[in-house]
């Protein structure tokens, strides 16, 4: 006999019942709490050093994506740079006002625009490298090699879980 909405409902309902509740995880085992908080934490700590490059933290972002992977759409470095498409746009203006990026037309496909840093856009990112670069030591301080490997393989694995693009 097939069950009915109702035995439905009633077994989603027995599972609900079991879960723990995140008061009985706590938050120091609660993954997405401790990612934002690191996150959050690299990002106000970056963005005092930032300030004396003249930088934000999505020009940071898109400077950092750039100096690795060069002609990428304003879509797929939104992606990358972990902002809204729009911040993308607006930001992607301003550091092309300042001579930092250059976005032109693909060849092949006039439709579509990428984005490269200019010559002034790598150096903007050699300077801020090593800051960046220092708050990463900071940030694994005492690990062995083997331990960051571990979890950067680990963070690699709940991402290729959780994302929405094929890059």
């Amino acid at each position: 006999m097939k069950p009915t909405t109702s035995d439905q409902n009633k077994a989603v309902l027995e599972r609900a019942e079991r879960l723990p509740s995140l008061g009985e995880i706590g938050l120091d085992h609660f993954a997405p709490y401790l990612i934002n908080r690191i996150a959050a934490r690299w990002n106000t700590d970056l963005q005092e050093t930032l300030k004396t490059f003249g930088l934000t933290t999505v020009q940071m972002r898109v400077l950092s994506v750039l100096s690795v992977m060069t002609g990428l759409t304003i879509n797929e470095l939104a992606v990358f740079a972990v902002t809204e498409q729009s911040t993308m746009s607006r930001t992607l203006d301003a550091m092309e006002r300042d001579g930092l990026v250059q976005r032109q037309n693909r060849s092949g496909d006039l439709r579509v625009r990428e984005v490269h840093l200019t010559d002034k856009g790598r150096e903007a990112f050699r300077e801020v490298w090593p800051a960046m670069h220092g708050s990463l030591k900071h940030m694994f301080d005492g690990f062995s090699d083997e331990e960051y490997e571990t979890v950067i393989g680990l963070l690699s694995r709940v991402l290729r879980n959780i994302r929405r693009h094929d890059f």
